[in-house]
């Protein structure tokens, strides 16, 4: 019999449902202490700054919020491979 965790890991298992690791998955496993590739270290820096780039040229509350909101999306969606594009190395 499988123990109750191992079922509510099965369905927080991003892997079990589809698509690449994001930013946010990246976070989770540093935060858990699994050790990251140099990319995945990469995307995580580049991320980072880009997004702090980009909440700092808001010119207003307004556009700040709507802003983060989207960078919220990017984070938990996104390949993080994304973040390895020459663009998001600021």
């Amino acid at each position: 019999m499988k123990k109750p965790t191992d079922l509510l890991n099965k369905y927080n298992s991003k892997t079990d449902i589809g698509g690449a690791p994001s930013i946010n998955d990246l976070r989770e496993n540093e935060f858990n202490n699994v050790p990251l590739t140099a990319k995945e270290r990469q995307a995580l820096i580049n991320f980072d700054r880009y997004r702090i780039s980009e909440l700092n040229s808001q010119s207003g509350d307004t556009a700040f919020h709507k802003r983060y909101r989207e960078l919220q999306v990017m984070a938990n969606m996104y390949d993080y491979q994304e973040f390895l594009k020459e663009k998001y190395f600021i």
